[in-house]
């Protein structure tokens, strides 16, 4: 692998270290400087990797601007014995960014031409400031004042990480005039963000059966919560062979988790909306707020180009470890489920994943499973019914005769599923078909 227009090569680190990394922030898509390579690729390796990467985060942070934090990454590699270090660096939206003793200059600013860092003209200065976002979530003042952060200290204790007094200053929770910022009402304790995970009977959006709010509070507990919510909906099918025991999800997890991870980091919150996410019959939906970032194209943005619109949550985010490293989203879910899944519009863009289909040699082998009595209660429960509904629908009057011969075992068999599972005894407990019960249900009319 040589120099090119996206990657560079440095035997040891040096002070031509920010002008690499302000070429990379100016151009669109970004690049990779990896420090303990000799110009040739060659594996030199470096010693001292904990204090090298102290050293290169502290001089980016300091020594570049506008700030660029959550930007960049810096990992540590093995590269056969020896360690090298590896410098990931996003194209960020507030161009041109420029060595900050030089200024805003043709002496400052740079960006990356085949495999070299070239000064900018004053033209090309003049024309990325006019392009440059100036409605981003870190200028943008937080609607309230009386903000908290109980839980965002809790989060960042849980990773083994600690924030100063000055966090609000290190997180860029404040804007140029030093008031709370956007980003600062969006992972506070209380806001006034709605995320909410709703779930259809059919295709479409008419027969809606179910919805939850996790919102208005941080916006990384939000997240926590969706990502649990959609793990419990994603069913798991279990196929028994003569020689081993099959086990298969509806969605790949890995897709789904990234896929909400990039919905939550990247949304639009100008449009004051959070990312929207639907369970349907045949599917699941992510829908975020805001196209494209401007001078990013469909083909760029697959390639596994990145550039993050809210680069102050991308460093949240990754200080929680929810992003393992800059621009692997996207990969993930394209080696899953396509470009296909994939919609884009002018204020948005939606993921849809669809919902693996149980073969015909599993829903016979579920149904030869199951007993009359539970071939009988799938095919009369409709959306979300109570126990004395479904009594009524099959005429029994019984109630031990039908939770012992109908209900348990159709919950045992993963067929059917309670709406309100933390509280098994809840009055308004009621109970619905899951993936796999549809399935059986679709298979036997």
């Amino acid at each position: 692998m040589q120099e090119n227009n996206r990657i560079e090569y440095k035997q040891q680190l040096n002070e031509s270290l920010e002008k690499e990394v302000v070429a990379f922030l100016n151009y669109l898509g970004g690049g990779v400087i990896y420090i303990g390579l000799g110009n040739n690729g060659e594996v030199l390796g470096v010693d001292n990797s904990d204090s090298l990467q102290l050293q290169i985060k502290d001089r980016i942070k300091n020594n570049i601007a506008p700030s660029c934090l959550g930007l960049f990454d810096v990992i540590e590699e093995i590269h056969g014995e020896k360690t090298v270090i590896k410098i990931v660096v996003a194209s960020g939206q507030e161009r041109p960014y420029y060595l900050r003793k030089y200024g805003m200059s043709e002496k400052g600013t740079f960006i990356r031409k085949g495999s070299a860092a070239e000064p900018m003209t004053s033209k090309m200065i003049e024309d990325l400031f006019s392009k440059r976002a100036r409605n981003s979530i870190g200028r943008i003042k937080s609607p309230r004042k009386d903000l908290k952060f109980e839980q965002l200290h809790i989060y960042y204790q849980a990773v083994e990480k600690s924030l100063n007094k000055q966090f609000t200053r290190t997180l860029e929770l404040v804007n140029e005039d030093n008031q709370l910022n956007y980003v600062a009402y969006l992972v506070a304790d209380n806001n006034t963000v709605s995320v909410k995970v709703a779930k259809y009977a059919g295709k479409d959006r008419v027969d809606l059966i179910q919805s939850e709010e996790f919102g208005f509070c941080s916006l990384i507990k939000s997240t926590k919560q969706v990502l649990d919510k959609i793990e419990l909906e994603n069913q798991t099918f279990t196929k028994i062979t003569s020689k081993e025991r099959l086990e298969t999800k509806q969605w790949d997890p890995t897709a789904l988790r990234e896929a909400v991870i990039n919905a939550m980091v990247h949304n639009d919150y100008t449009f004051e909306l959070a990312p929207k996410f639907e369970f349907f019959s045949d599917r699941f939906e992510i829908t975020s707020y805001g196209g494209l970032p401007q001078g990013l194209n469909k083909e760029e943005f697959f390639a596994g180009i990145s550039i993050p619109r809210n680069k102050e949550l991308m460093r949240i985010f990754s200080d929680m470890e929810l992003v393992e490293q800059l621009g692997s989203g996207i990969p993930r879910i394209l080696k899953s489920y396509g470009e296909d899944c994939f919609f884009f519009s002018e204020n948005f863009i939606r993921m849809s994943f669809p919902k693996e289909q149980v073969t015909e040699q599993v829903t016979e082998q579920v149904t030869e499973q199951v007993t009359e009595q539970v071939q009988k209660l799938i095919g009369m429960i409709e959306n979300e019914m109570s126990i004395k509904e479904i009594m009524e629908k099959i005429s029994i009057k019984h109630r031990p005769t039908f939770i012992y011969n109908y209900l348990k075992p159709s919950v045992d068999a993963g067929l059917v599923e309670m709406t309100i599972p933390d509280k098994p005894n809840s009055s308004l407990q009621k109970y619905r078909l899951t993936g796999r019960g549809l399935s059986l249900k679709n298979s036997m009319l």
